[in-house]
């Protein structure tokens, strides 16, 4: 099984950085939506895999405009923002959080949610603490391995970076992130 994970594109929070990073619920600007335009041309989908977004704005609309219909698309708080390095003593900006799941519910009903019997809709993975993070993302780790198909996550760069992390990589520093719409694929999950 492969895991590629894709990045957002340019966000509405990234306007006049910093002075917007705390504005609530950013979507994709023009320019992200051309950048998830031409990464449709580079990603393949086949009909068995699924793909697991972030419950933010500006990664649904990403998914929205990179997938095809025909593919399983699944919410998960376990893909949300995630700082990178992880600090405490960081405040998050409110450009990170969350839609919960009622709003989803009533804004995105198309779309499902990913449970695994756990409920972090609330605390969000972006402050957790790593011991508790690393337990619940190898539960969604695991639940992508027992996925027919390939997974693909549409999230953000700290959260791609901690997952990398979990998946064995080392070294990892914010020069590694993937960037606007950018993608990476790991093999042999």
């Amino acid at each position: 099984m492969e895991i590629t994970f894709i990045r957002h594109g340019h966000g509405e929070h990234l306007i006049d950085y910093p002075n917007q990073l705390n504005c609530l619920h950013p979507g994709l600007t023009e320019l992200g939506k051309s950048q998830v335009i031409a990464l449709r041309k580079q990603v393949v989908f086949a009909p068995e895999d699924v793909i697991l977004v972030s419950p933010t704005k500006r990664t649904i609309e990403t998914a929205q405009i990179l997938i095809p219909n025909k593919n399983l698309v699944f919410l998960s708080p376990l893909v949300g923002p995630r700082m990178f390095p992880q600090n405490p003593e960081f405040v998050p900006f409110g450009c990170d959080q969350i839609y919960s799941k009622e709003e989803l519910s009533h804004q995105y009903t198309d779309l499902k949610m990913v449970e695994l019997g756990l409920d972090c809709w609330e605390e969000s993975i972006n402050q957790m603490d790593a011991r508790r993070f690393k337990i619940l993302a190898e539960q969604l780790l695991e639940w992508c391995r027992q996925q027919s198909g390939n997974t693909f996550i549409i999230s953000h760069d700290g959260t791609i970076s901690n997952y990398r992390i979990l998946l064995g990589e080392k070294g990892l520093t914010k020069s590694d992130f993937l960037g606007e719409a950018g993608q990476y694929t790991i093999k042999n999950v």
